[in-house]
């Protein structure tokens, strides 16, 4: 598992960002807090806090292209 951390301010940075990582076929969460979801469904991404970054769990240990199609979204 590889782990970053993202943030997504707009409802359309919600919505890009799940088209991006819908294209990569092992499974991704966001986890905010105690609540962990699956980061392809908009709907849970909506239910966590986006006022604060929100750690994403890659399962992968091969996350480079992903991190890379996500870029503006990850906090430096």
């Amino acid at each position: 598992m590889t782990t970053t951390t993202v943030r997504l301010n707009q409802i359309d940075d919600v919505k890009n960002f799940v088209n991006t990582i819908m294209r990569f076929d092992f499974d991704i969460d966001l986890v905010s807090g105690r609540y962990a979801v699956d980061a392809k469904s908009i709907m849970g991404i909506f239910s966590l806090d986006l006022s604060n970054p929100i750690e994403l769990r890659a399962h992968t240990e091969d996350a480079e292209k992903l991190f890379a199609a996500i870029d503006s979204y990850i906090v430096k």
